[in-house]
């Protein structure tokens, strides 16, 4: 449990649940690379959907707020980490979509 320390996400976990609930049903697309989102697909695959937070958390912006939060796909929420949605998709844009799909077979 050390592990969850001090991260703001976990303090308060069923309001936390309904945020991301509601931004799951609500969004389709990354507001990152702007790609569909496969809901679909189990935590951890660089294509699953995972909520980012538009101001971070680091930088004072609320995980429990809806309209502080957006769908992502995994791997591009790890590209922006703590910087600009701008930043992010900076970086982002000329990256190929194959990164997403890293758990489809051939």
């Amino acid at each position: 449990m050390s592990g969850r320390r001090g991260n703001r996400r976990h303090a308060n976990g069923w309001r936390r649940q309904q945020v991301v609930a509601r931004v799951l049903a609500a969004y389709d697309t990354c507001h990152l690379c702007g790609r569909p989102v496969d809901k679909s697909l189990p935590p951890g695959l660089p294509g699953s959907p995972e909520v980012d937070e538009i101001i971070p958390v680091s930088k004072g912006g609320s995980p429990y707020l809806f309209s502080n939060c957006r769908l992502a796909h995994r791997w591009c929420n790890r590209v922006r980490s703590n910087h600009s949605v701008e930043w992010a998709r900076e970086r982002i844009k000329p990256v190929s979509y194959t990164h997403l799909r890293a758990h489809e077979t051939v």
